[in-house]
């Protein structure tokens, strides 16, 4: 890949000097944080978005900042919006979802697949799956990065295929296993089952959580 040039800005005079170091120091700490979350090198990231590594330790390090362009491609690198790379977390952001606004998947084989982490949370996906009687993940196994994944069995009898091992969970039961392993889970007890998906490092590109949208709820559950 063609290097970009590593575009780094001089700090403002006077107030806008501190208001632009501000949000330097935000985005270094974000752009750090996303990328520890994903397990990237300054060296990974370097190479994802053309720059060089000392340039991703500048910018983190809130010592330059970053064109347009650059920004554009360590989002792409990272799965997020240029937005979230300068969302500042704080202790008074307490993010509730209620249970009919979770964003969802169209219905498919039985299972809708609800999204449960949001902005600011970067560090992993968490997700509900609600599955039909005989309701799976899809015919065949599939795999997603190489992360580490846990699922707990919230409600009913859900089988966990793992490659060639089977695993029957009930409530309240839970298995890990890297994504990278060829799994798939399906509801083979009498009545709906409910799961959750835990994954960290992310592996969902900004673009496939993009496609989530709220729903309405069924009348019964």
């Amino acid at each position: 890949m063609p290097k970009a040039s590593d575009d780094s800005q001089a700090p403002a005079a006077n107030g806008a000097g501190s208001a632009a170091t501000h949000a330097q120091r935000v985005l270094g700490m974000r752009l750090k944080s996303l990328r520890l979350a994903r397990r990237l090198s300054l060296r990974d990231l370097a190479e994802a978005t053309g720059t060089s590594a000392s340039f991703i330790s500048q910018l983190e390090r809130g010592l330059t900042g970053a064109s347009t362009a650059s920004l554009n491609q360590m989002a792409s690198a990272l799965g997020v919006s240029v937005a979230m790379l300068f969302e500042e977390s704080t202790t008074q952001n307490h993010g509730v979802l209620r249970r009919s606004e979770r964003p969802s998947l169209p219905p498919s084989d039985g299972c809708r697949k609800m999204l449960l982490s949001r902005p600011p949370l970067s560090d992993m996906e968490v997700y509900v799956g609600e599955f039909d009687i005989g309701g799976s993940t899809g015919s065949a196994l599939y795999t997603h990065g190489d992360a580490h994944e846990m699922l707990v069995v919230l409600r009913g009898v859900v089988e966990v295929s793992l490659g060639d091992a089977r695993h029957v969970l009930e409530e309240g039961d839970s298995i890990e296993y890297a994504t990278s392993t060829p799994h798939r889970s399906e509801n083979i007890g009498s009545g709906r089952a409910e799961v959750m998906w835990i994954i960290a490092p992310p592996t969902s590109a900004r673009a496939e959580l993009d496609q989530y949208k709220p729903w309405k709820p069924l009348a019964a559950r």
